[in-house]
């Protein structure tokens, strides 16, 4: 293809379209009619030039025209707060919720590796010995000590936003790195059960698992939900990369990963409860009792919310992903 006859050929058509576009709100019926068909034709022209003769300024020129074309034509879509009501009612509870069968093995096996990890440490000192010196096992693990000290060292305010950031980070990188087969998803998940287990084991030798059960599980219960929720959805993303089902894998991965992404968002928001509930009923001065009171309620809720809510979105074949106007960006073409 000739690109300076072709460009000689379709010039007027495109002044004419940008013509129209710098008038677009006082346009005639003919004349927006008139802009359709020109947006068509020059899609189509943007097209066979970066496909057959790709040049850089005249592809910058279309494409802008292009696109400033088809916000006129199709609009520009603003979120609202019936987007935010929808998200949180129907399409992250259903994502969550589509997720389970992966996320509810994660959570019950790394709870019992957090849980043989703790047994190990706890019954066999030369492991303890490893971990630091005797005087500094004493001080973690005294009442006072630094276990115990760790929740109210900060002002609760901005400890909780330390602690919900952590988390946040966290969580993301659970299901952003889920699409590498799952492997820094699993990595991730030791870590934070090795860290949990150490706990569990120091503590349990030192006599006070009563005291580190106290602490951890007001906001534990809901932080590590979240976490496990994101990790199992990282592992679901990695696995679908191996086998995407009746899906292509181009569309699964799409699918998919828009899924993980607002789900990022909402477990970002689930996140900065169990936040403010370590930084500021964790450390408080309530009995034990009502502070676990408190993370179980937390726990319950957010459960049922999702088995309430998301279990009837997902039933309506809400999967958690954008809706279907705003999963592709493709222009039309010319008959």
């Amino acid at each position: 293809m000739d690109l300076d006859v072709f460009v000689s050929a379709h010039r007027a058509e495109w002044d004419r379209l940008d013509a129209l576009l710098r008038r677009r709100r006082r346009l005639t019926g003919t004349e927006t009619d008139e802009l359709v068909t020109l947006y068509q034709r020059t899609a189509t022209h943007l097209s066979l030039i970066q496909s057959i003769a790709p040049d850089p300024q005249l592809t910058g020129r279309l494409t802008q025209l292009v696109a400033r074309a088809r916000s006129a034509v199709v609009g520009t879509r603003r979120a609202s707060w019936r987007d935010v009501t929808r998200f949180l009612t129907e399409g992250f509870p259903a994502a969550v919720y589509r997720s389970r069968h992966w996320w509810i093995p994660t959570a019950l096996l790394s709870t019992a590796v957090a849980a043989l990890l703790g047994w190990w440490i706890g019954t066999h000192p030369e492991v303890q010995a490893s971990i630091a010196a005797p005087d500094e096992l004493r001080e973690l693990t005294r009442p006072g000590g630094q276990y115990e000290t760790y929740y109210s060292s900060h002002p609760a305010a901005s400890f909780a936003a330390q602690v919900w950031t952590n988390n946040a980070q966290a969580a993301a990188m659970c299901l952003v790195l889920g699409v590498f087969l799952g492997l820094p998803v699993l990595w991730i998940l030791f870590q934070n059960m090795l860290n949990l287990g150490i706990g569990v084991g120091l503590m349990s030798s030192a006599g006070r698992l009563d005291t580190f059960l106290g602490l951890v599980l007001p906001h534990g219960l809901l932080e590590l939900t979240a976490v496990f929720v994101a990790a199992g959805t990282g592992l679901r993303l990695g696995w679908t990369v191996i086998d995407p089902g009746p899906r292509s894998r181009r569309t699964a991965l799409a699918e998919e990963g828009r899924a993980a992404i607002a789900m990022a968002i909402g477990l970002a928001l689930v996140l900065f409860v169990s936040g403010a509930i370590e930084g500021f009923v964790t450390p408080s001065d309530l009995p034990t009792w009502a502070r676990i009171t408190i993370g179980v309620a937390a726990e319950l809720a957010f459960l049922g919310y999702v088995y309430v809510l998301g279990g009837r979105a997902a039933r309506t074949g809400d999967t958690g992903d954008v809706e279907a106007a705003e999963r592709s960006a493709t222009v039309p073409t010319a008959a």
